[in-house]
């Protein structure tokens, strides 16, 4: 299924998929709280603008935390909603979900594997790198997570959906030209760490400030992250560790990279995700910045530092 026009109106499968209520919920709530108000074709059919979809998000979230329907739609209609919604819920986060997010959903939710790609690509084309990563990529990455966490999405709508975005990120990166005296930052899982989309996000931000970018792919072999730096001498070296796997499997891992960083003056290391943090203490490094948020790192540094 594709939008009905251009004025992004949807059948009620279509919202369904979206938003991961059932149509008996969806009908139910605009039966009994009148919270949407569907249009109606000659046929009899409804159909729902972005508009409608969201706030049946909106109502889906409060009420997973406990919140009453009824006092949901209430809190929804009366704009109060920021109030009680959690900080920890990707619609908090990203605000209301646009359009080519919410065709990601429907398309993810039917892995749909054309249609997510085709989808991406006219979403990269129509607003551009910047505003793709920060509004579309991103927020619909942390609803398929949570979809997922909250067991509404099974694991290989999650990993189709995931695969499709990292693969268009890695086609983007290929096709971009760089100055060849623009700096190098190389970027690294750790080994044993599979979870490597938030680096390629963050490459593409590099490479918007005119950056040359490396990526050393998934669960790297232990000590190619130090052969690589040697061969490439990059400014800038970012290691992820979404997981405390790699901590787990090698207790002396961290002891090794920070010893090799030392070594590395000219090279700056930093070192994040939710793994990492929690792990380790900054206590524990002497040559590698850690940091929780290794957007932090994309936002500090300038072309050519």
């Amino acid at each position: 299924m594709t939008p009905l026009d251009r004025n992004s109106r949807y059948y009620i499968q279509q919202v369904a998929d979206m938003t991961g209520l059932s149509k008996q919920v969806i009908r139910k709530w605009e039966e009994r709280y009148s919270i949407v108000h569907p249009e109606r074709l000659e046929n009899g059919y409804r159909v729902y603008s972005d508009k409608d979809i969201n706030l049946l998000l909106q109502v889906k979230v409060l009420s997973e935390q406990g919140t009453p329907i009824r006092q949901a739609v209430q809190m929804v209609e009366s704009d109060k909603r920021d109030a009680v919604l959690s900080s920890k819920e990707p619609l908090a986060q990203q605000g209301l979900l646009n359009n080519f997010v919410l065709q990601l959903l429907e398309k993810g939710n039917r892995c749909d594997e054309l249609e997510l790609a085709l989808t991406l690509q006219q979403a990269y084309h129509q607003v551009g790198l910047s505003t793709f990563l920060e509004q579309v990529v991103i927020p619909f990455l942390n609803e398929v997570g949570s979809r997922w966490e909250k067991r509404e999405w099974d694991e290989y709508q999650e990993s189709v959906s995931s695969l499709i975005v990292r693969d268009f990120l890695v086609q983007i990166r290929r096709n971009s030209q760089y100055r060849p005296d623009a700096p190098l930052v190389l970027a690294a899982c750790l080994p044993y760490e599979q979870h490597e989309i938030p680096l390629h996000i963050l490459l593409l931000q590099f490479m918007l400030k005119g950056w040359r970018t490396v990526l050393v792919g998934a669960s790297p072999a232990p000590g190619s992250i130090e052969a690589l730096v040697e061969k490439l001498d990059p400014k800038t070296v970012i290691l992820s560790a979404s997981t405390t796997i790699p901590f787990d499997r090698e207790p002396d891992l961290l002891e090794k990279l920070d010893a090799f960083a030392a070594r590395r003056p000219n090279s700056r290391f930093y070192l994040g995700g939710k793994g990492a943090i929690g792990s380790i203490t900054a206590k524990d490094l002497n040559a590698i910045s850690l940091t929780d948020d290794l957007q932090e790192v994309w936002e500090s540094i300038e072309f050519g530092e």
